[in-house]
């Protein structure tokens, strides 16, 4: 859906959204929360390459265009995004606030302050070459679907960056990136829009200390389909996930976080499988055999 359809479902009043961090939670988009959108590796940059994850009703390609693909550790911005915009939409149905529109324009000091990094030299430029990576990554997905009139099964196809652009408002007397205008992509703008804060989870605000790229993953795998209760995955099914290129190099990881047991909110545990070992996420405070 082009940009002038999406805002001519909602309002001609929309504005441009910016609210203060303080005060309201995290937020992701619940519906890829089980795959890996971007790369987990802060060496590897990925330039031009694509990532397919095959799944039951048709698969999702993460391509990278030249600036490299965007890493978890980009996603935060994302996160923010999707957080901001969420509340701004909650406020709009309480009737204290204007529909918001796609631009979202926060202060690189406040995307810091939200992803919980220091704002030391360079910050502001990482910021902006992680923008850079976020609009350069393409999320393609292709599910065939039964329609509700027929037994016809239909082909959708939806292609989009993780977000659809940027551009610098103002700098620094120093000539650092102080304030930018983020636009959302339609994807994440319709969901919140349409859904009334059913296609968004929130995220414990100490993701953000999490240094593993894999052990974020799991978390957001945790949250997405454990929930408040347990969920059970194979090994091999998170690492075909997660977009990680050496399954052995996985496995160590995930029994390095299992034995640490220091996730957010979720206990994690291995036990043997039929075709292989599997990890057990269960909500901390919840007895292992809840379903």
């Amino acid at each position: 859906m082009s940009e002038t359809s999406v805002n001519k479902t909602v309002t001609e009043e929309a504005v441009d959204f910016f609210i203060s961090a303080d005060g309201f939670s995290t937020k992701d988009s619940r519906h890829f929360m089980d795959v890996a959108l971007f790369r987990m590796s802060k060496r590897e940059n990925r330039a031009g390459e694509v990532i397919r994850y095959d799944l039951a009703e048709g698969y999702v390609e993460v391509k990278a265009g030249p600036d490299g693909m965007a890493s978890i550790w980009d996603y935060d911005i994302v996160l923010m995004l999707i957080s901001h915009l969420t509340e701004s939409m909650n406020l709009y149905k309480k009737g204290r606030g204007a529909m918001p529109s796609r631009l979202f324009t926060p202060h690189v000091s406040d995307i810091l302050e939200f992803c919980r990094r220091g704002d030391g030299g360079g910050q502001s430029e990482r910021v902006e070459s992680a923008l850079d990576r976020l609009k350069g990554t393409t999320i393609k997905s292709v599910f065939h679907r039964s329609s509700k009139n027929s037994k016809r099964v239909m082909r959708e196809v939806k292609s989009e960056s993780l977000i659809s652009g940027y551009r610098v408002l103002s700098v620094t007397a120093s000539g650092r990136v102080n304030r930018v205008e983020i636009e959302v992509p339609s994807w994440i703008y319709k969901e919140i829009i349409d859904n009334h804060g059913s296609a968004v989870l929130t995220v414990n605000q100490d993701y953000f200390l999490i240094d593993s790229a894999i052990a974020r993953f799991i978390y957001r795998l945790a949250r997405r389909t454990a929930g408040a209760n347990r969920a059970k995955w194979g090994f091999k099914t998170i690492y075909e996930r997660s977009g990680v290129t050496c399954f052995k190099e996985f496995c160590r990881t995930l029994r390095n976080l299992i034995r640490s047991d220091n996730l957010p909110d979720y206990h994690l545990y291995e036990e043997a499988g039929l075709s292989g070992p599997q990890l057990i996420m269960t909500r901390r405070g919840k007895d292992s055999s809840c379903g």
